[in-house]
């Protein structure tokens, strides 16, 4: 199972950064990039509760060729957060909910190199990030 194109392109531009300070400003920029939620997305069922930083994951269903996909939308209020969102949104989201559970987004980023430099809370809430999206699929597979 491949990762979408969105995705692909993220991880081939992170390819060329060396730098980690390069890498923190492009995950700023992707952050950056992401439309934001309504204050009603911003609801105490839609945070991910194991971050230390506010962080909403809103997601939306719909069928296509017979399997459930999954649309999501997000936000954070902490810029490094917020762009670590935009590289799961890229990964998870428009595709089938059993696709969703069976990709394991924490190896993907510890093979990109994007885990390294995290802070231990930083790491843990992207854990959480993951954990909840991995398991929305895995209920509507």
């Amino acid at each position: 199972m491949s990762e979408p194109a969105a995705f692909q392109d993220i991880a081939e531009n992170l390819s060329f950064l060396d730098d980690w300070e390069d890498r923190y400003r492009y995950l700023i920029e992707l952050g950056q990039a992401l439309p934001k939620l309504s204050d009603a997305e911003k609801s105490d069922e839609n945070r991910v509760h194991g971050c230390v930083s506010q962080v909403w994951l809103s997601a939306e269903t719909e069928t296509q060729d017979g399997q459930t996909v999954l649309r999501y939308r997000g936000e954070s209020d902490a810029m490094i957060v917020q762009g670590l969102v935009a590289i799961l949104l890229a990964l998870y989201s428009g595709r089938p909910a059993g696709d969703i559970a069976d990709t394991d987004a924490i190896a993907i980023f510890d093979k990109l190199g994007l885990r390294e430099h995290l802070t231990a809370q930083r790491s843990n809430g992207l854990v959480a990030m993951v954990n909840r999206i991995r398991s929305e699929g895995a209920a509507l597979r």
